[in-house]
């Protein structure tokens, strides 16, 4: 798993600039050694157990709102760990109990670094039912655009392909309120549940720390449903 880096950014997010393609669907498994796993007595938080915790109005959540088990993810998009979890583990997840109405995921940013950050304003740009389609696509060429020396210019590409125009883009990557927002969730996800890596997850009140094969998370799953 990917150990938490503290960072400050001061400041605006700057625009990025040019283009990539969205991938409609997951890209095949990149050869990632799984994490080691870890579980954390998160009971304390005042959260509810897995039926209904405490959501925020804009969460991303993949999955009904019936689904009787919710699973909150952290990630960040550079940690390789959160891209193995991504590309191996949840296509099965989402075929198996989400798209079944048993699991919905929320999906909240814990960014490990500034070009983390960056992506994660390039996904959150884009409209509400492409947002998922588009951490596909992160998670997917992390590899490429996390590693360039200047990975602005891959995330550009990404979202001007994407579909984003520049000004859209522009209102996003300058938004420091967003900015300010995500940051003050990762350490609110410290603060109440111990989150100190990625990826973690909350599933009935407990903190489970990283990436986890679709047996290991499906046992993780059974022991919630009703």
């Amino acid at each position: 798993m990917r150990k938490l880096t503290l960072f400050a950014i001061v400041g605006a997010v700057v625009a990025l600039a040019a283009g990539y393609a969205i991938y409609a669907s997951m890209q095949p498994p990149a050869d990632v050694a799984p994490a080691e796993t870890a579980t954390v007595d998160a009971s304390s938080a005042p959260e509810p157990a897995a039926g209904a915790p405490v959501l925020y109005d804009d969460d991303k959540i993949m999955g009904s709102a019936d689904a009787p088990v919710t699973i909150i993810e952290y990630a960040s998009l550079t940690c390789p760990h959160c891209a193995n979890f991504h590309k191996n583990t949840l296509p099965k997840v989402k075929e198996t109990y989400i798209d079944t109405g048993k699991v919905r995921i929320v999906f909240r940013d814990f960014p490990l670094n500034k070009p983390a950050l960056e992506a994660a304003a390039i996904a959150h740009c884009m409209p509400a039912e492409r947002y998922f389609a588009m951490l596909d696509v992160l998670f997917a060429s992390q590899n490429e655009w996390s590693s360039q020396p200047d990975p602005k210019a891959a995330l550009v590409q990404i979202g001007r392909t994407a579909g984003l125009d520049q000004a859209k883009i522009d209102a996003c990557l300058s938004d420091q309120a967003m900015a300010d927002r995500i940051l003050a969730r990762s350490q609110e996800a410290q603060q109440k549940y111990a989150i100190e890596s990625t990826p973690s997850f909350i599933i009935g009140g407990k903190t489970i720390a990283g990436d986890r094969s679709f047996e290991s998370f499906e046992t993780l799953i059974k022991e919630q449903l009703p």
